[in-house]
C-alpha cells in the first residue's frame, strides 16, 4: 500500500486523464477490437493466437481471483482513495489484475508475432504504461499487476509455437480446443459449485462477477469449436483487402458484434431470464457472428473494390 499512497500523492488532473486513457487498453472491448481486426484484416493465424492467449489468460486470471479472494485496495484500507473515474472498470477481486492480463496478452502477443521493430516497441511501451496505470489509479497493488504481467508474458511465449503449429494442422487445433473447453468447463464448475461461499455484499458481488465470466468464456470457446472447422472448410475468407474495405470490415463487424451481444442481453432481461448462464449463449452467438457470418460479407466488399478499380 505504500506504493499506492505515494502514487496518490503525485496525482493531478492531467496525469489522471493520461492514465485513464492508457488503462482503456486493458478493457475487454479493446481486446475484442484488436484481436478481431487482426483476425479479419491481417492474419487469421495471428488472430487465433491472440484469442487463445486471451481465453486461457482470462480463465487463469478469474480462477486466481476466486481462489485468493484478495479485496481491492480501498476495501483493504478504507483510508485509501482511488481515482473515481477508474471504479467502473474495477470489478471483481483485486488479485491478479485483469486489465494487465488483457493488455499483456493482446499487445504482447502482437509484439511476439510481428517482425516490425517499431510495432514491437510501441506495443511493449503501451502495455507497460497500461499496467502502471492500474496502480496509479489506485485499483490494483504492485503484486496484482506484477503477477498478471508475469503470467501474460509467460502465456505469450508458451502459446506462440503451439498456435502456429495448430493453425496449420486441424488435429492439433482440435486438441488445443478440447483442452481449452475442458479447462473452461472446469472453471464453470469451480466458480458455480465449489468456490468458497461469499461473506458479505462485496464478496457476493465479486463471486457473481467470476461466475458470469466463467459462462462467458465457456460460450466463447464452444462457439470457436463450431466456427473453426466450418470457416476452414466452407468460408476460407481472405484477410487482405484495400484500406477502405479493411475499415468497413472492422467497423461493420464491431457494430454487428456489439448489437448481438447487447441485443441478446436486453432480450434476456425483457424476458425475465436472470440466470448467469445466458452469458454463455451471448458469447457463443458473438463468436459465430465474428468467425462465420460476418466474413461472408468480405467477398462482396472485395468485388465492390475491384469494380471501383475498373471504373
Amino acid at each position: 500500500m505504500s506504493v499506492l499512497y505515494w502514487l496518490e500523492s503525485i496525482r493531478n488532473p492531467f496525469l489522471d486523464a493520461v492514465m485513464q486513457f492508457f488503462t482503456f487498453f486493458g478493457e475487454e472491448l479493446m481486446f475484442i477490437v484488436l484481436a478481431l481486426a487482426v483476425f479479419w484484416c491481417v492474419d487469421k493465424r495471428e488472430g487465433y493466437y491472440l484469442l487463445f492467449v486471451g481465453f486461457f489468460g482470462t480463465i487463469l486470471n478469474q480462477f486466481l481471483k476466486l481462489l485468493c479472494r484478495i479485496p481491492r485496495p480501498w476495501v483493504k484500507d478504507p483510508d485509501f482513495k482511488p481515482v473515481n473515474s477508474a471504479l467502473s472498470g474495477a470489478t471483481g477481486y483485486s488479485f491478479p489484475s485483469g486489465h494487465t492480463q488483457n493488455v499483456t496478452g493482446t499487445l504482447g502477443g502482437i509484439a511476439r508475432w510481428s517482425k516490425r521493430t517499431w510495432l514491437r516497441v510501441v506495443c511493449v511501451a503501451v502495455l507497460l504504461l497500461t499496467s502502471f496505470s492500474r496502480m496509479y489509479l489506485g485499483v490494483h497493488t504492485p503484486l496484482d499487476v506484477g503477477v498478471s504481467l508475469a503470467i501474460g508474458v509467460f502465456l505469450v511465449f508458451v502459446f506462440y509455437p503451439i498456435v502456429r503449429k495448430a493453425a496449420e494442422n486441424p488435429k492439433y487445433m482440435a486438441a488445443l480446443l478440447g483442452v481449452m473447453v475442458a479447462l473452461s468447463f472446469a472453471f464453470v464448475l469451480y466458480a458455480n459449485l465449489w468456490a468458497a461461499p461469499a461473506q458479505g455484499a462485496e464478496a457476493l458481488k465479486n463471486l457473481r462477477e467470476g461466475q458470469k465470466n466463467s459462462y462467458s468464456l465457456l460460450g466463447a470457446l464452444l462457439g470457436f469449436c463450431v466456427a473453426y472447422p466450418l470457416e476452414r472448410r466452407f468460408i476460407r475468407f481472405e484477410e487482405k483487402a484495400v484500406w477502405w474495405v479493411q475499415i468497413l470490415k472492422v467497423i461493420g463487424g464491431l457494430i454487428g458484434l456489439l448489437a448481438i451481444k447487447e441485443g441478446l442481453k436486453l432480450l434476456f432481461s425483457a424476458m425475465g431470464f436472470t440466470w448467469l448462464g445466458t452469458n454463455a449463449i451471448r458469447y457463443f452467438a458473438v463468436v459465430l457472428f465474428a468467425a462465420l457470418v460476418w466474413p461472408l460479407v468480405f467477398p462482396y466488399l472485395n468485388r465492390l473494390s475491384a469494380r471501383r478499380k475498373t471504373q
